[in-house]
């Protein structure tokens, strides 16, 4: 797709294709696939990312002109967190350099640092973990469930103790965690739930968006996110009180509603700023988003609708409470053995061959190298001692985990913008990989 090409024309294609294109989802190629020899399901690429058009090229223009670059004498970004909250339905909005800049105000305004630990999943973006360990807090890892990819909330009671200072629930891939069981647990234990809702803008949990139940709510609008400015983020909160000290956080220690003359401050803190024309193009990518949401939504779902219907492929499950998907990521779960015994590898590289790309996701995080690294610091030794360090390895234990990330597949969010024909085509290229699986591992 023209990175250029306008949203009405783009729409419309879209929409023709989706309307006229005739299902055949039983249908079984009897060509070999690509990486045999046979000819390519696709040969044209997926929808590019970003989309943009005369909206984003004026904004940035009109910035540029103005010469007000930063958010101390622009308008772009105070009306970017005004309009940002009103979609989400969130009081109130903090605009970030970035998603981990948001995470990172959140825990600063909680006064979550040394001696503190911070619930979180093991499958997620390292970012999740990077902000926890920059206050020189404790990641204390919850199991995936091995079903919908999001923390297992029903594992979370047991992982909390005396040190124990917030729950950081992630809603991966544009799904949701499991808010009700999360919201309960944390109001038994009288602790603040930090939603890291930065792949999901849109997503709702009955009825309401994510990231508006917890004490905060943090999005990322990174270069590959449905929402995006190249780098930027937001955090909302319905706290007015949390909403300051955020901002006193994110703006080197000045606050905004009672921000002191000259150089002086209320507090520590870190120049987390958006920028203005980060924030013009968040306002124009804005008037978007909405309808490619509903293109992904209704293609994931007819592809899910195909692929359900293949043995060895298990989509994601959303929880009952989810009540949209935003789909950054489309993903699912491969059995090598319906494949006969194809590796992963095997049929991520079969898929590529058809003109359909796909990754792995992520690895182990609660083993990767640097986390021992961290723990084995000057820092955690004196904040934790060598006995609480020694523990938590035995506390993070996530055999569901480990199992998710030797059998997920994922899909971008780019390639679900795509025409109904085209998730007609990877569920077709899926199934002649599976019809010949047997001479794919010979190969």
């Amino acid at each position: 797709m023209n990175q250029s090409l306008s949203r009405r024309n783009f729409l419309s294609a879209v929409t023709a294709v989706g309307v006229t294109a005739k299902a055949n989802p039983s249908f079984v190629s009897d060509g070999k696939p690509a990486a045999l020899g046979g000819e390519a399901v696709r040969k044209t690429p997926f929808p590019s990312w970003p989309v943009f058009d005369q909206r984003e090229e004026q904004a940035v223009v009109a910035t540029l002109r103005s010469g007000k670059w930063f958010r101390g004498n622009g308008q772009n970004v105070t009306r970017f967190e005004t309009e940002y909250a009103r979609l989400m339905g969130a009081q109130h909005c903090l605009a970030t350099a970035n998603g981990t800049s948001a995470l990172l105000s959140a825990l600063m305004a909680l006064n979550i640092g040394p001696g503190d630990e911070v619930i979180v999943p093991p499958y997620t973006f390292i970012a999740s973990i990077n902000v926890i360990l920059a206050r020189h807090a404790l990641p204390v890892f919850v199991d995936t469930d091995l079903e919908t990819f999001q923390i297992d909330a029903r594992k979370i009671e047991a992982a909390i103790t005396e040190r124990t200072r917030a729950i950081m629930p992630v809603h991966l891939g544009g799904a949701a965690a499991d808010l009700d069981a999360i919201l309960a647990v944390a109001q038994k234990h009288k602790l603040p739930v930090i939603e890291d809702a930065c792949q999901s803008h849109l997503a709702e949990w009955r009825n309401r968006r994510v990231g508006t139940y917890g004490a905060a709510g943090c999005y990322s609008f990174q270069a590959s996110k449905n929402l995006n400015s190249g780098e930027g983020g937001a955090l909302l909160t319905n706290d007015a009180e949390l909403h300051e000290r955020c901002f006193t956080a994110h703006n080197n220690g000045r606050g905004q509603k009672s921000a002191p003359s000259g150089f002086q401050y209320q507090s520590s803190g870190l120049n987390l700023r958006l920028g203005e024309f980060q924030a013009a193009l968040l306002l124009a990518q804005m008037t978007r988003l909405e309808d490619f949401a509903r293109t992904r939504e209704a293609n994931a779902q007819y592809l899910t609708s195909m692929l359900r219907e293949i043995p060895g492929l298990t989509p994601a499950r959303m929880y009952e409470g989810c009540t949209r998907n935003a789909y950054h990521l489309y993903m699912f779960r491969y059995d090598a053995r319906q494949f006969a015994g194809l590796t992963r590898d095997g049929f991520l590289n079969a898929l590529k061959a058809e003109g359909i790309p796909a990754a792995s996701g992520y690895g182990e995080l609660n083993k990767e190298p640097f986390l021992q690294n961290a723990l084995q610091s000057r820092a955690y030794q004196t904040a934790y001692g060598k006995a609480h360090l020694a523990h938590w390895v035995e506390r993070n234990h996530t055999p569901a985990n480990a199992r998710l990330c030797s059998e997920a597949v994922w899909f971008t969010q780019n390639m679900l913008l795509a025409s109904r024909t085209e998730m007609e085509q990877i569920a077709e290229a899926i199934r002649k990989i599976r019809k010949y699986s047997s001479d794919l591992v010979t190969k």
